[in-house]
């Protein structure tokens, strides 16, 4: 009976080790950046003017992430990016044609503004889209 005593004692032991969080609070494993979706930045929704073809949208924009089969006016791009370590952000700009062409941009994206600083700018909602010269 005595030789099985330190052998108990030591998987005691090893298995008590395994229920404190120090070893683990401390070993972090390596997480990848996930980029998901469409991604259009500010300069991309620039260059975008009322009234063109889904053509030159797909051209500046890409193809979209969601085609909506129920109508058929609206394109969707959606981004999603989740870092390694910390918040997930996302994106969701939304393109509306009439007569297959484009009337206007909703989204999560910052309208043009020459004379405001960028910090200062407000998100917003709603894009106007200026006309275009070919019209």
């Amino acid at each position: 009976m005595r030789p099985y005593l330190p052998a108990a004692l030591l998987a005691a032991s090893l298995i008590s080790g395994c229920s404190f969080d120090s070893v683990v609070g401390v070993v972090n494993p390596y997480r990848i950046d996930v980029r998901q979706g469409n991604y259009v930045d500010q300069d991309m929704v620039t260059q975008l003017k009322r009234g063109m073809t889904r053509d030159q949208v797909r051209f500046v924009l890409g193809s979209p992430l969601v085609v909506d089969l129920f109508r058929k006016d609206r394109w969707d791009y959606v981004y999603r990016y989740l870092p390694g370590s910390g918040q997930a952000e996302q994106r969701v700009i939304s393109v509306y044609f009439v007569d297959d062409r484009l009337d206007r941009v909703e989204g999560d994206v910052q309208a043009a503004s020459d004379s405001a600083p960028a910090a200062a700018v407000e998100r917003s909602r709603v894009v106007e889209v200026p006309a275009s010269a070919d019209k």
